[in-house]
């Protein structure tokens, strides 16, 4: 494992080898994070500067410098340098005016991207083609927080991937594999006791934010406002809410064509406000299943815990790669470790 930093420009800077510890957690929603913790001396002080980059020999991410806290005691001389991947450079750019937008998911977060002020070394990847659809307006909204809601919304990641001979910086789109074990089309990966590659289990189940019936507030105001409802239950197990849907314009729009829009945007609530569930364990990278050759960040595996009755096919949204004492220790999230709802108003 060799940790490498450039400065902004992309231009090498040295390498880092006397790390203590290494903490690079990959994410699939969102950027990912990083913490280093280094001896003060007068290479790590200029190797540490904010707004370098570090990148380990590889890797598809690289992170900058965001934190760095120098501590010097009878104890501790010690340096902790933290940050968040790259593509955390789109939390400063913001969408300009109103973006309309009907149509891929994939397409969206690219154009999104190409619409604002042009972050330098950035490029557009390969389109992948991706199906996946949402309607969308946003004015004036932060692009990293947009980027990442559509990214939730259709089960898709994405990452800003360095290419630091080209110094160029390739934003993708990307999907995990379905490694579950009912399919047949990849290897199969199955986390549980019997393989020995899950533990230090936790398992989290949380319906709090969970809602079944939407009531969509369009146009107009007081009794004139258009409401619609989608969903329906009843007794304890009805869950209402109300979605603020003034941020679709009707201009273009049919009242049929409007009104369909807003049961859209009501579905669209409601399938972000679902029950969650989530495993959290510690594993060998090297144990029954190869960290990165065997499955990777966003693929779908089923998880198993025999001893709880609990059987799942979940997805690799998180990846924390622990290197300490000479080792590597892996500690992945299968789920959302916590709930989530989107929220696609434009307030």
């Amino acid at each position: 494992m060799e940790v490498r930093v450039y400065d902004r420009e992309m231009e090498f800077q040295g390498i880092i080898e006397n790390q203590t510890s290494l903490i690079w957690t990959r994410k699939y929603f969102e950027p990912g994070v990083m913490e280093i913790h280094v001896p003060i001396t007068n290479d790590s002080l200029w190797l540490t500067r904010k707004g370098n980059l570090i990148w380990m020999r590889g890797c598809n991410e690289a992170a900058v410098i965001e934190d760095r806290k120098l501590e010097e005691s009878g104890r501790r001389n010690e340096i902790t340098v933290k940050g968040r991947f790259l593509s955390s450079y789109m939390d400063r750019r913001l969408i300009k005016g109103t973006v309309n937008f009907n149509g891929k998911v994939e397409v969206a977060m690219r154009q999104l991207l190409s619409g604002v002020t042009a972050i330098p070394r950035v490029r557009l990847g390969k389109l992948q083609g991706y199906e996946e659809t949402v309607r969308f307006q946003a004015t004036y909204k932060n692009l990293l927080s947009y980027e990442e809601k559509l990214a939730r919304s259709a089960g898709l990641g994405f990452r800003f991937r360095p290419d630091f001979d080209a110094k160029e910086i390739y934003f993708e789109v990307y999907r995990g594999k379905d490694r579950t074990s009912g399919q047949g089309a990849n290897n199969r990966v199955v986390f549980s006791e019997n393989y020995n590659n899950l533990n230090n289990a936790i398992y989290r189940e949380n319906d709090q934010l969970y809602k079944n019936v939407a009531y969509v507030g369009g146009a107009g105001e007081g009794v004139a406002r258009t409401i619609v409802q989608v969903g329906g239950a009843a007794g304890l197990d009805l869950r209402e809410i109300f979605v603020d849907a003034r941020d679709l314009a009707q201009d273009d729009l049919t009242q049929e064509e409007y009104i369909e829009a807003l049961k859209t945007r009501g579905r669209e609530k409601l399938r972000e406000a679902a029950a969650s569930s989530s495993f959290e364990c510690d594993t060998r990278a090297d144990i029954n299943f190869r960290y990165r050759e065997n499955y990777d960040l966003g693929d779908v595996v089923t998880v198993r815990k025999k001893a709880w009755g609990i059987t799942e096919e979940k997805r690799i949204t998180e990846a924390r790669e622990v290197y300490e004492y000479g080792g590597r220790k892996i500690e992945p999230t299968f789920g959302d470790s916590l709930p989530e709802a989107i929220d696609w108003s434009d307030d």
